[in-house]
Formats: structure tokens, sequence, C-alpha cells
């Protein structure tokens, strides 16, 4: 099988939908010899920042001499960075070699009359058998959707059981209300795991701290609040927090404080167990951290980032972001949202910012609302809005009217893609292409 077969193979299984349930993946992973009884995890659930945690954790750990593998959901550059081993995307004729080896075993599970898996699960049983392969010292496991019933919840207890900021996302499919979507996303915490969490609401607070208790887990929650900022701008923060002084992250954005909080106990919960990393090689991680898609900044002439803020909360987290950068600067949005998302009240919270702002339909076209749809709604917080028949225009047309306003006024402009990570790559193509 080449690697083209094996997207192609995947991409047929994709068309049959997602089932919540462990027992598929329970079946298939029986047929590959559960590689993931050999693997130690960092199991990391949440609404928003979950990746972010993810990259900061991993880095630090693989700057300790910890060979660390991350399985990562949605990717935004490339198919491939979903599997990783010390930020290296697993490679094609690997990645084809355990996709056949995937077919094989749903073959005979199929053949035994079992449930097929769906695609999700097939990709998690292949960063398993890779991390496994490549004697992963620890994987930094995202989940998918929820925790209690997400594939990527057949592991047994984790090392540390992570938690990102809940909230509200995916109603209706993972609970109904606030308190039913973090009882589902507690599911990830099991006997003789640690848990840290990032600092939640309160009702939140109390659901993972009581689960915890009664699975005999020691609870830490992260304390944002006790964290020095000695610079913050768009070009990442300076901080201490707690014994970590004076150390600084590349990645900029009010939800990041929570995030970095978040995954230094983390590693504070590592080192407790008999982990070694040291505050010089925690200072190096960070340093190093690099996560597309969140806050990242493409280009400085002109400014222009991308930001993958798809849900209520993580919209007002980009706003006081925005607000805080650039309350002086002219702001012209590029949009893109899913018709399954809260996209009246991600523009609402948004668009009055922006002076302009360019609709995108995005690649998927199945979830997508469409570009002159979102434009209607738009309209409703902001009066110069025009649909874009492709997003290599809107890049082109937002560009366009940041720099033709002289030069010393389009130093004071900045341009934002934002509203789904699902087309983020490909304005970051573009953008790296036209600097070029």
């Amino acid at each position: 099988m080449t690697y083209k077969e094996a997207r192609v193979y995947l991409d047929e299984m994709s068309k049959y939908g997602s089932v919540l349930g462990l027992d598929t993946i329970r079946g298939l992973l029986r047929e590959l010899g559960n590689p993931q009884d050999d693997l130690k995890f960092i199991h990391i659930a949440g609404t928003n920042g979950k990746g972010s945690v993810l990259a900061y954790t991993s880095t630090i750990l693989s700057e300790a001499g910890y060979r660390t593998g991350r399985y990562v959901s949605p990717t935004v550059i490339s198919y491939l960075e979903r599997i990783q081993i010390d930020g290296t995307w697993i490679p094609e004729d690997e990645f084809a070699e355990l996709t056949e080896n995937v077919k094989e075993a749903i073959a005979r599970m199929e053949a035994a009359g079992e449930e097929s898996p769906t695609v999700f699960e097939a990709e998690t049983a292949i960063a398993f058998l890779y991390f496994k392969k490549k004697n992963c010292d620890l994987v930094v496991l995202e989940s998918g959707l929820g925790g209690i019933l997400d594939a990527t919840n057949i592991i047994g207890a984790p090392v540390c059981a992570t938690f990102a900021t809940i909230s509200v996302d995916h109603l209706g499919v993972i609970g109904d209300s606030l308190e039913e979507i973090a009882q589902n996303k507690a599911g990830i915490i099991k006997p003789g795991c640690a848990v840290v969490s990032a600092k939640q609401k309160e009702n939140v607070r109390e659901i993972l701290k009581k689960t915890a208790e009664e699975k005999g887990c020691p609870f830490t929650e992260a304390q944002p609040e006790q964290m020095m900022i000695f610079e913050d701008s768009y070009h990442g923060i300076t901080f201490s927090y707690k014994e970590y002084e004076k150390m600084h992250s590349p990645l900029a954005g009010q939800c990041q404080r929570e995030n970095l909080a978040t995954a230094l106990e983390v590693i504070r919960c590592l080192n407790r167990q008999g982990y070694r990393i040291t505050e010089a090689q925690v200072r190096e991680g960070l340093s190093k951290t690099r996560w597309t898609g969140r806050f990242t900044c493409l280009s400085e002439s002109p400014l222009f980032f991308v930001d993958g803020a798809h849900n209520e909360d993580a919209a007002l987290k980009l706003k006081v972001t925005v607000e805080r950068y650039f309350s002086d600067y002219k702001k012209i949005f590029i949009m893109g949202v899913f018709k399954d998302k809260e996209y009246e009240k991600i523009t609402s919270i948004l668009c009055p910012l922006a002076e302009s702002i360019y609709t995108v339909s995005l690649p998927n076209k199945e979830r997508t609302l469409p570009a002159e749809k979102l434009a209607e709604v738009v309209k409703k917080h902001c009066q110069k809005v025009k649909a874009e028949q492709t997003i290599e225009t809107a890049v082109e047309d937002a560009s366009k009217e940041a720099m033709t306003q002289g030069k010393d006024i389009a130093q004071k402009t900045v341009i934002l893609a934002c509203g789904s990570l699902s087309y983020l790559g490909e304005v970051q193509r573009i953008v790296l292409n036209n600097r070029q």
C-alpha cells in the first residue's frame, strides 16, 4: 500500500461518519496486539486550549530527552501532522505500512461479523502502532470528541489526565449542558492517574474534583492568577509562574496564560512522579514551542494573523487578545465557519471589532456555511462585507486593502483570518507563497 492508497482507504472510511463508544476500537486493538498497553500517556481533554497544552508539554518533554509522541486533531498544515514524535511528522511510507496492518485487522473483524471501525478509530490505532514501534517514552494524547466514549479513552490509566478549559461545544452530542459536557470529559480520569486541570468555572471544577476524589486521584488546578507577566505582545509572553522564573513563550494571546499554567502544572506533576525535567529544559522547551493556527503571525507586512476560534469561548478570548494588542489598529477580518458551529455568537463577538470582513466557504463543502450566507450574518455587525469566491481571492483582497493606504497607515493595519481551523493551512500556504 502506498501513502496515496492509504489516504484513499481512510477517506472512504470517513464517509460513514463517527460513532461514540469503545467496543469497536477495543476489538481493533485486540487484533493488533493492544499496542496501547505498552505505552504511557498524558491524556488531554477539554474544549479550548488542548492543542496548546499538548504543544507546550510535548516540546518540553522532548527537550528533557524523553521520546515523546503526539496525537492531535484537527490538523492545519498536513494530514500527517496528527501523528508526531518529537515534533516530526510520521513519514509517508511508515504511515502507509501501518495503515495496511490496520486494514488487514479490520478485514478479520468484518469476516468475524464484528462492527467495522470508524476512520478516527483506525487513525488512533495507526498512531498507537507507530508510537509502540518507535519506543516512545511518553505519548501526549489529545482526545477527539468528549472523553468517556472517545476512541482515545481505550487506554488504561494515564500518567496524567489533563483538562484544558471546558466550555459549551458539541452541544447535544456529548451533553445537553455544560455540566453534562464536563461529566463526559471527566471520563478520562481513571484510578491510578494524577489529574491536572486548567482554571475552570466553579461547576466544572467541582465535577472534575469530585470525579478525581472518587477515583482516588490527586487533583491539581492551575493558577494563572499567580503568573507574573513581564512582557505581553503579539510576539509572545515573558512571565514567571511559581518556581519557573522569567520564561518566554512565542505563543501569544489571552488564552495562553491559562494554557501555560496548565502545561507547567503537568510538568510539576511529572516531576513529583519521578520524571526529571529541569528548569533549563522547561525554559528551552517553551521557547521552541510552535502551534500553527492559534493566534499565529504569518506576515509582518502586512501584519497577518490566523486563529482557529470556532466557538463562543474561543471567540471571547480572541476578542480580548485583539483588543489588547491592536486597539489602535485598523482591523480587517477573513472569516469562514462551519454551519454546525455557533456562528451567530462567534460573529456577534468578533465582527464589531472589524472595519471590513471578507467571508469564505470552507474546503469541507458538506459542513461549511457558504460565504454568501455568512456575509448576511456578518452584516448585522459590520457594514463592509464581501463574500469571496475563493480563499485565495479573500487573502489577496484583504492584503490589497491593508497595503493601499500608504506605508505609514499600513503598518497600523492588521489582517486576521479566523472562525475555523480547517482553512487556515490554506491561508498560510497563500500568505507564505506571496512573501517569496
